[in-house]
C-alpha cells in the first residue's frame, strides 16, 4: 500500500502537467475558432464600394499610401480610383473582387478579371499599416484557389516597370515576366509625377 501511495504522489505532478497542456490545447482552438471568425475573406457587393475606394486609395496614392511599401505616391498623382469605376468594375460578371475584413472592416483586397483561359489580377491592396502581415499572400492565395475555380490555367497581372520591390515580391510567390510590355495609360485620374517613363510589364503564374 505504501509503493502504491509513492506511485500516486509521483505522478501527480504529472498530471498537473497534462491538465494544464490540454487547458492550454483548448484555448488555443478556442483562439483560433475566434480569429478565424474575425477574419475572413468574401466575394465584394456593390454596398462595398465605398469602404473599397477609400482603402484603394489611401494604399496607392496621397500620403497616407507612404505608410506602406506599395505606394504610387512618388510616380503618379490624384485617385488610384473612383466609386464611378468601382460600380462598372463590379457590375460586370466577368470581374470579381475579394475583400478582406478584419471584425467587419476591409483591410483587403483584389480585383480578379475573366480573360479567356487566364484570370487577370490587379489592384491588390492592403491597408498601409497592416502591409507585410500576410495579408497580401492570403490574398493571393484565395486568388489561385479563384481561378482553379473557374478551370482557369494561369494569372496574369501587369506592374509598373520601376516598381522593382513589388515586382521582385511577385516573383518569389511564383510569378514570371513574360517580356510583354505596354505603354501605362494618361487618363484624368492617373497623373504621372515620374521623370522616368512608365510602363507595364506582364507576370504570369500557370497553375
Amino acid at each position: 500500500m505504501a509503493l502504491t501511495k509513492t506511485k500516486k504522489l509521483w505522478l501527480k505532478p504529472f498530471s498537473n502537467v497534462l491538465l494544464f497542456l490540454q487547458l492550454k490545447l483548448e484555448a488555443i482552438q478556442i483562439f483560433l475558432i475566434i480569429q478565424h471568425r474575425l477574419t475572413m475573406i468574401t466575394k465584394a457587393t456593390l454596398q462595398d464600394i465605398p469602404a473599397l475606394t477609400t482603402l484603394i486609395n489611401s494604399a496607392y496614392r496621397g500620403e497616407t499610401s507612404k505608410k506602406g511599401w506599395t505606394t504610387e505616391a512618388h510616380l503618379l498623382e490624384g485617385k488610384r480610383t473612383d466609386e464611378e469605376e468601382m460600380t462598372e468594375i463590379l457590375q460586370n460578371p466577368k470581374n470579381t473582387i475579394l475583400k478582406f475584413t478584419e471584425n467587419d472592416k476591409i483591410i483587403g483586397s483584389v480585383l480578379l478579371v475573366e480573360k479567356g483561359h487566364q484570370l487577370y489580377l490587379g489592384m491588390l491592396t492592403v491597408s498601409p499599416e497592416l502591409q507585410n502581415s500576410g495579408i497580401g499572400k492570403k490574398l493571393l492565395a484565395e486568388a489561385e484557389n479563384h481561378a482553379k475555380s473557374l478551370g482557369l490555367s494561369s494569372i496574369i497581372m501587369t506592374v509598373i516597370s520601376v516598381r522593382e520591390e513589388l515586382i521582385a515580391w511577385y516573383k518569389r510567390h511564383g510569378y514570371v515576366d513574360t517580356g510583354e510590355r505596354e505603354a501605362f495609360p494618361e487618363s484624368g485620374i492617373h497623373v504621372t509625377v515620374s521623370e522616368e517613363p512608365l510602363e507595364f510589364i506582364f507576370l504570369e503564374k500557370q497553375l
